[in-house]
């Protein structure tokens, strides 16, 4: 396969990482795949960037209906990405891609600090870019760190990893009668309230015209149609 877009932002989320059976936090045979599927998209000569959710340990948002105050909330769950960040490292490192990690909450033991131009020169030299801790802010999601760090490190495309495969009218889970859209705007995004990314996130691409895939992750070789261009889910631009 050649691939469509020579730089990406892979967004995964947290709960996409879960263990559901076991009951645990990573599913560490998931990890190991999506390592092996990434080193793939690795040898087509994509640069790759990741921005992982914590949800899986601990999200800010719904901590905050359980007593957390919401800004502690939401820097428990940047940390929460911080670990999934370097569980991600680690299974890609095993299958041989050179990584690194980014945080933007600095912690030098475990890291690097977010530096725009260290990870582009990093991307340049064929790493894999890893960035954690969100935005370092409170009160901004993943999704808009993905946004983010695309217009930053100017990537040609996000790629949303989701459980479902696409965007619908709906959620297809409770309505089987659900849409799904092939193609859709980010203003008709926006207006319809589709809550697949949040709408700073959704904001930021269209002001940088940042198409977004949103995908089911979890059918094998996916994320290598994403790339190589095959229609698969839902395009955003």
């Amino acid at each position: 396969m050649n691939p469509k877009y020579r730089r990406i932002v892979l967004k995964l989320s947290g709960e996409a990482l879960k263990d559901t059976a076991a009951g645990e936090p990573l599913d560490s045979s998931l990890l190991r795949n999506l390592a092996v599927e990434l080193k793939q998209i690795h040898q087509m000569g994509t640069q790759i960037c990741l921005v992982v959710g914590g949800g899986n340990i601990f999200r800010g948002l719904s901590g905050s209906s359980s007593g957390v105050d919401r800004t502690t909330g939401d820097y428990m769950g940047m940390l929460a990405t911080v670990i999934n960040g370097l569980a991600l490292m680690n299974a890609l490192e095993k299958e041989g891609v050179p990584v690194r990690v980014q945080t933007a909450i600095p912690m030098e033991k475990i890291a690097e600090p977010f530096i725009v131009r260290r990870a582009v020169r990093h991307l340049e030299k064929g790493r894999v870019v890893i960035f954690v801790a969100g935005t370092g802010n409170p009160y901004f999601s993943t999704d808009t760190c993905a946004a983010l760090r695309a217009s930053e490190v100017g990537a040609d495309c996000i790629l949303k990893a989701t459980k479902v495969d696409g965007i619908y009218d709906r959620d297809p889970n409770l309505f089987p009668d659900a849409v799904k859209y092939g193609e859709i705007t980010y203003i008709d995004a926006l207006e319809k309230r589709l809550a697949v990314m949040d709408s700073t996130a959704f904001s930021l691409c269209m002001d940088n015209g940042i198409p977004i895939i949103v995908f089911n992750m979890n059918v094998p070789g996916n994320i290598c149609r994403a790339v190589s261009g095959e229609k698969i889910g839902t395009l955003v631009k």
